[in-house]
């Protein structure tokens, strides 16, 4: 492999912030923010509807059955094959592993914040944390909450890297706990171009204002049609 090859295939790494949701060294004391909480209507209404029909038919039943009228033919069924049918029988196993399925997926999405493709953003002042359990309260005349898409974040970056000298094409991946940056260079020497690429990345991440500010893992390769 020639100095060319090498060149063209090189790749060059960094991080930032060390562990993530640290801001040390921007000179922001750090913030805690909670995630937004799904209100998850969809599911919640789904198994409201459910739970309201089945008991609904099931209590019609009983009661039809109390007042002198035949069960009907569905709950007759379903307590035959109850009877009939042993414990370890595979249908009687796949019945109850799928509500075991749906009860701890039922637990998770109660237990479990969701939205997380939504980041929290810092509140503005010195008083940011307490601004937040305020807001949360329903405290009247308390700024509201603000979070960004982690996908919209990711395209403000991709931006941002793109004015880079030297910076053909980029990709940014924006997680909740680190962000990855991937750019192919056409011109200039790789390590100038990751060194601008950091800093640009990192003043733009600064700029989001993110209340957990994410690491940052930047690499950049020459494209393999480019010379030199």
């Amino acid at each position: 492999m020639n100095t060319d090859q090498k060149m063209r295939q090189s790749t060059s790494a960094s991080a930032y912030g060390g562990r993530a949701g640290t801001d040390a060294g921007d000179g922001d004391p750090p913030v805690r923010a909670k995630r937004f909480w799904s209100a998850r209507r969809v599911p919640a209404g789904i198994v409201a509807l459910v739970v309201f029909a089945v008991s609904g038919l099931l209590l019609y039943d009983v009661a039809a059955v109390r007042s002198g009228r035949p069960a009907m033919r569905w709950r007759e069924w379903l307590a035959d094959q109850l009877a009939a049918r042993p414990l370890d029988d595979p249908w009687i196993m796949s019945g109850a592993a799928l509500l075991a399925a749906l009860g701890v997926w039922m637990v998770v999405l109660a237990l479990t914040p969701g939205l997380r493709g939504l980041l929290p953003m810092r509140s503005p002042g010195a008083g940011a944390e307490k601004d937040v359990e305020d807001a949360e309260a329903g405290v009247a005349g308390v700024a509201v909450r603000a979070g960004i898409d982690r996908a919209s974040a990711g395209l403000v970056l991709r931006d941002r890297a793109m004015e880079v000298p030297g910076v053909r094409s980029a990709r940014v991946d924006v997680g909740r706990r680190r962000i990855r940056a991937r750019a192919l260079a056409h011109f200039r020497d790789l390590d100038e171009v990751r060194a601008d690429l950091d800093t640009a990345l990192h003043e733009g991440i600064h700029q989001l204002g993110l209340a957990r500010r994410p690491a940052l893992s930047v690499r950049v390769r020459r494209s393999a049609k480019s010379k030199g």
